[in-house]
């Protein structure tokens, strides 16, 4: 007899507890939840990427020059700030000099990247249209107009060769500091 009670309480210990059905269903939602925040994150991570890399066609051109997508939020402008120019101006009166500040408008980030790689040039040119002004052109608010449509017409036709008239990646062209004395 005691050799049958001793078999019985070992199979009694083998025998695995029962787990319960709600850990399992717990953990499988749990799971879904993830995957689901997972698979979400990546597409609306591709919807925030593909216009950026859209520069091909038309749609992408015409969403970045509006600088709104459908259902989207307007965009903030992407502003470059260029250094200090100081020139002489075309004596009238005397020597008379040049000091601006200018900031420009451009289309998005990727024009303020090849501004920044195209700024000696664009400085040189710039300097040369300066230089060749007069301060009774410039002193109007006429004449201040004139000379930042100038300079945006200059800075698209060096960022964009194709581009025709007032037309390009530079907006606007805006005078911060404008001192002639």
């Amino acid at each position: 007899m005691a050799r049958d009670a001793k078999p019985e309480a070992e199979v009694a210990e083998v025998a695995p507890p029962k787990k319960s059905k709600k850990l399992l269903i717990i953990v499988a939602a749990a799971l879904v939840l993830v995957l689901a925040l997972g698979v979400g994150g990546i597409i609306i991570w591709k919807k925030m990427h593909s216009a950026q890399e859209a520069d091909d066609g038309e749609v992408a051109t015409e969403q970045v020059k509006s600088g709104k997508k459908k259902g989207a939020k307007e965009v903030a402008p992407v502003y470059v700030a260029l250094d200090a120019f100081t020139v002489n101006l075309v004596p009238e009166t005397g020597d008379q000099f040049l000091q601006l500040m200018i900031s420009v408008e451009v289309e998005d980030s990727h024009v303020g990247d090849k501004l920044k790689m195209y700024t000696p040039k664009l400085r040189n040119d710039v300097m040369m249209l300066l230089s060749g002004k007069k301060a009774s052109e410039l002193i109007t608010k006429e004449g201040k107009e004139t000379l930042a449509n100038e300079v945006r017409g200059l800075m698209n036709g060096i960022l964009d060769p194709g581009a025709k008239g007032s037309e390009g990646p530079v907006r606007e062209v805006l005078f911060t500091s404008f001192i002639i004395q």
